[in-house]
């Protein structure tokens, strides 16, 4: 209040000294009166002003400070977003402001500028409805208010805000003018913004993490549904296999049953972290195929190619024995002579190739199956690969079947020294 008083008083008192001394002096005439009564009418305008301006700004900061009632406010935001994010969460907030009407942005020098029209908060037309104040705005203010907010980097994922609301005008015409708290609103209403912006943003990326996880645990629950097919048939035939050649030949009893052993060995749930190598799959579908041998006899032969340096590549746990069962059950079981069954194995540039060959029945109306066993490998690998991983199966020469699976070659599986191979082998 003091410092509107004393300007406005001290303009209006070179003024009457400039009029009294080229105007009324020389003609003899005394005004004095006339001063005093304006001088009054004046400074009655400049605190009912002044004390305008300090209950607006109480009702919208909750207390009166030099901050609080400055026409220019300063604030220093930090946003936890990169400068870039920053920028548009900034840019956004400043053109969404009421009565914006000018918005100007430097993506490369992280600059907005922008231009309000200043509203009267008491709901009447833009500052300036009082002739004084309309004057004293059009020759020496402004009726807009401006706002400069510069983002500056803070390393790759924070940006820090300066933001500057203030009227258009000079600096000097603070002196005389007030905004009423304009740029106070706008700077509150700048930090209100941005922070509903932050907080929805993290909002969003906790229901993305939520959605993250959900899909993950579905996911992992697909896999472990789609490769946990122990075939049931299986294990009690080998039982009752077990149990017939205990009477009959004990010796071949204890060895299917010590295979059988190793099978359900390896055939035992991992855990996520745990993955399968080919080494380990390659012992399974050995020890599942020995069993068979003893059921079998002479009807099936098994040849193995896997070279000891991709033994140790990880490799997704039970799809080696789905090719291998596949290869007896629809190839080499149905045909009266059986056949042989080979599994071999190539490093193909950064991926490694693994084939299950047969010289069964082949794609024949008799020796084919549902098909259900090949598209859960192929699910399956479209899960935990994407399109990284491969599956193909083709006819082999002259009769069965070649089924190839190829997956990549993983960090922390170190295959050197095997030179490339041909990816599918026929028989």
């Amino acid at each position: 209040m003091a410092r509107l008083l004393a300007a406005w008083l001290a303009c209006y008192l070179v003024f009457c000294i400039v009029v009294n001394e080229t105007i009324y002096e020389p003609r003899g005439r005394d005004i004095g009166g006339y001063y005093a009564l304006v001088a009054l009418g004046l400074g009655t305008w400049v605190l009912s002003v002044a004390f305008t301006h300090i209950r607006r700004v109480r009702l919208v900061a909750g207390t009166v400070n030099a901050s609080a009632l400055s026409n220019r406010q300063r604030r220093q935001i930090e946003i936890p977003f990169e400068a870039g994010e920053a920028f548009d969460l900034i840019e956004a907030a400043i053109r969404e402001l009421p009565g914006a009407v000018v918005a100007e942005s430097a993506r490369d020098s992280l600059q907005v500028r922008a231009k309000l029209r200043r509203v009267d908060p008491y709901g009447g037309e833009p500052r300036g409805d009082s002739p004084v104040a309309a004057w004293a705005l059009d020759h020496f203010g402004s009726r807009r208010n401006q706002i400069l907010a510069t983002v500056t980097p803070n390393g790759d994922d924070a940006g820090s805000v300066t933001l500057l609301c203030e009227p258009e005008g000079a600096v000097w015409t603070d002196l005389f003018l007030v905004d009423h708290g304009t740029n106070l609103e706008n700077a509150e209403a700048i930090v209100r913004a941005i922070t509903r912006r932050v907080a929805e943003r993290r909002r969003a990326e906790a229901a993305g993490v939520r959605q993250t996880a959900t899909e993950k645990e579905l996911t992992v629950a697909k896999l472990n549904l789609l490769h946990a097919q122990v075939e049931p048939h299986f294990l009690y035939n080998t039982l009752a296999s077990a149990q017939v050649l205990t009477r009959s030949d004990p010796a071949r009893a204890d060895e299917m049953l010590g295979n059988l052993i190793q099978y359900l060995r390896h055939s035992l749930p991992r855990t996520e972290d745990a993955p399968s190598t080919l080494g380990e799959e390659l012992e399974r579908a050995r020890a599942y195929l020995d069993i068979l041998k003893i059921r079998m006899g002479p009807r099936l032969q098994l040849q193995v190619d896997v070279p000891d340096l991709l033994r140790g590549v990880l490799f997704p746990t039970m799809m080696l024995q789905t090719l291998v069962e596949n290869a007896i059950k629809h190839g080499l079981e149905p045909k009266p002579g059986g056949g042989t069954v080979w599994i071999l194995a190539r490093q193909v540039d950064s991926a490694v190739a693994v084939t299950v060959a047969d010289d069964g029945r082949g794609f024949t109306a008799e020796g084919g199956g549902t098909g259900v066993g090949l598209r859960n490998v192929r699910e399956r690998l479209r899960l935990a690969y994407g399109s990284a991983a491969s599956f193909s199966i083709v006819a082999n020469f002259p009769s069965g079947v070649a089924a190839t699976i190829t997956v990549p070659i993983v960090a922390g599986a170190k295959v050197q020294g095997v030179g490339v191979g041909a990816g599918v082998h026929h028989a």
